[in-house]
């Protein structure tokens, strides 16, 4: 054993294929090497396995007393301070799980809620964390209280620990509801911000993608920025927005989000809302995608569900394939696609064409004179259009600006010298 394996908290890891499980729930070779780097993600160590097979969980003890019991000699053997479950595990099977093992017991949920916490960096962050984590530990603190639940009210049963339990409650359900009142404010600071977007006429593109699919990695190639940008799992949680011109007259703001796994706990979604939910008002999504992973398929549905349950499923979105450059043979050819390399570049001229392409579609390009008489038309186009360039002469205004189709029936007349660009 090495000082620093030493030094980091030692983990079992165990996990079960079940059949009643839905599709993508069960575990898997590809399942536990990504709890494997969850568990290096979060400072510890994984030394040992193991993957249990049967029919549905075992109500009690989830794996089953005879695979319990190997999980101990497991712990026992590695000098083990913490089990880690791969699967979703109820409250009572946590703590019965707790006991039977000796050590601290964690599922899947928990340790991505972990790794949260120590990520979060900004005060939104913190917060919905937080909120996730309260939402986590709530049906767990009920759990551990439960030999007073089934005895509520019996002789001998009333008092200290009973009221503990009712105080424990209604103190985690006070700090939910305070963390959902101040994650409201933060909705409503995003919403007047978007609004301000929306007046500019700056378009939004969204990165999405499973964690390390490098998308900060492609942020900082398009913007020639300086985020952090490691080889490890939800690197980026705090969401980082920069300016980028796509083409010579389209400028976009281009935000990095929170990387998606698969079986992401409900509760961290819905915290991260008030962050998420931004992907439905973007413009365009560039669905970043590890082409050097073998399970890219499986992570590229995962981030497809994802996305369609925040209610972004029908915005544009570009599949940019990544890493191509650790490929070798065919790459994938598919409509509305391209293959990148966000470490040397490679492609990314590609990219922004396609992106230039998208944010066009529908809209045109055009120089119009707008008379003194009409300054509502020149109201018009300052508020709901891109402005590229205004002048004043002896007729009107002369403006040059990017416009929707909603707009040009109303302005074509005033086209300047009769042409107009798609």
């Amino acid at each position: 054993m090495t000082d620093i394996e030493q030094k980091r908290e030692r983990a079992v890891l165990a996990g079960l294929c079940a059949a009643c499980f839905a599709p993508g729930e069960s575990s898997d070779e590809a399942s536990m090497a990504e709890l494997e780097a969850l568990v290096e993600t979060a400072g510890g160590v994984a030394v040992a396995s193991v993957v249990q097979n049967r029919p549905a969980p075992d109500a009690h003890s989830f794996l089953g007393e005879g695979k319990v019991r190997e999980l101990r000699e497991l712990i026992e053997a590695n000098e083990c301070t913490l089990a880690v479950f791969d699967n979703e595990l109820s409250p009572s099977q946590m703590r019965v799980l707790g006991e039977e093992l000796g050590v601290k017991v964690l599922d899947r949920s928990g340790l991505i809620l972990d790794i949260f916490a120590q990520r979060a960096r900004t005060r939104e962050g913190q917060l919905q964390v937080e909120l996730a984590q309260y939402k986590y530990l709530l049906p767990r603190l009920m759990g551990m209280w439960t030999h007073l639940e089934r005895q509520e009210g019996a002789i001998g049963t009333r008092g200290p620990g009973e009221t503990q339990l009712e105080s424990d409650r209604r103190h985690i359900r006070r700090k939910i509801s305070k963390l959902q009142e101040e994650l409201e404010e933060v909705r409503k600071v995003r919403s007047v911000q978007r609004r301000r977007r929306e007046k500019n006429a700056m378009p939004v593109i969204a990165l999405i993608g499973y964690t390390n699919a490098g998308k900060s990695t492609l942020l900082n190639r398009l913007t020639d920025s300086d985020i952090p940008a490691n080889n490890r799992l939800f690197d980026t949680l705090d969401t980082t927005t920069r300016r980028l011109m796509v083409d010579e007259v389209t400028e976009a703001l281009l935000s990095d989000t929170v990387g998606f796994i698969r079986r992401l706990p409900t509760h961290l979604i819905e915290a991260f809302k008030a962050t998420l939910e931004e992907l439905s008002y973007a413009d365009v999504l560039l669905h970043v995608i590890d082409l050097s992973s073998p399970e890219w398929q499986e992570q590229a549905r995962t981030v497809d569900s994802i996305v369609s349950q925040l209610g972004a499923g029908q915005t544009p979105c570009i599949r940019v394939f990544n890493k191509c450059d650790l490929c070798g043979g065919d790459l994938p050819r598919e409509a509305d696609s391209v293959c990148i390399s966000a470490r040397t570049g490679e492609g990314t001229d590609e990219l922004l064409r396609r992106v230039a392409e998208v944010l066009g579609r529908g809209k045109r390009r055009a120089r119009f004179l707008i008379p003194y008489s009409r300054g509502e038309l020149a109201d018009l186009l300052h508020r709901d259009a891109a402005v590229l360039d205004a002048e004043y002469t002896a007729e009107g205004q002369i403006i040059e600006a990017v416009i929707g189709q909603e707009l040009w029936p109303r302005l074509r007349e005033f086209v300047y010298s009769g042409e107009a660009e798609q």
